[in-house]
């Protein structure tokens, strides 16, 4: 549930942090045991006690515009254009967004990253920055 004493923003970076180290799972949902990029999401939902989706229909590889509808869906998030800190990112690799990563306020992304097989946390390098597509907000984080 929410800590008043921080912003949304914050909480939702903090809850992000709290995944850090979890081993990458396709459709993972627990902290510590396994969590996929959306899992990562999912856990800074429940943490502010946002209304959110908790889907696991989606492939290892999301087409089609799956996985960008389905974030435009969420009743927690809205579309943002300017990029600030703990707002979720949807990434395309190739020429599907097919990934999603929390931004930070030291220009940083925290993803559950398959590559690496962790969630992890690395500057949000030009090439990363050009994969964005869409930014998201949780509602209320001004």
């Amino acid at each position: 549930m929410m800590n008043a004493a921080l912003s949304i923003a914050d909480q939702v970076e903090a809850a992000a942090r709290e995944c850090i180290g979890t081993p990458f799972r396709h459709h993972g949902r627990i902290v510590g045991r396994g969590l996929d990029c959306i899992g990562v999401v999912i856990h800074c939902a429940q943490v502010l006690g946002a209304d959110h989706w908790t889907s696991e229909s989606y492939g290892r590889n999301p087409t089609g515009g799956m996985l960008e509808t389905a974030l435009d869906a969420q009743p927690c998030l809205e579309i943002v254009t300017d990029r600030q800190p703990g707002d979720i990112l949807l990434m395309r690799f190739n020429t599907e967004p097919q990934h999603v990563a929390v931004y930070t306020a030291e220009d940083t992304i925290i993803h559950g990253y398959e590559s690496v097989g962790i969630v992890c946390e690395h500057r949000l390098s030009g090439v990363w920055a050009a994969r964005i597509v869409k930014i998201y907000r949780f509602r209320g984080v001004s």
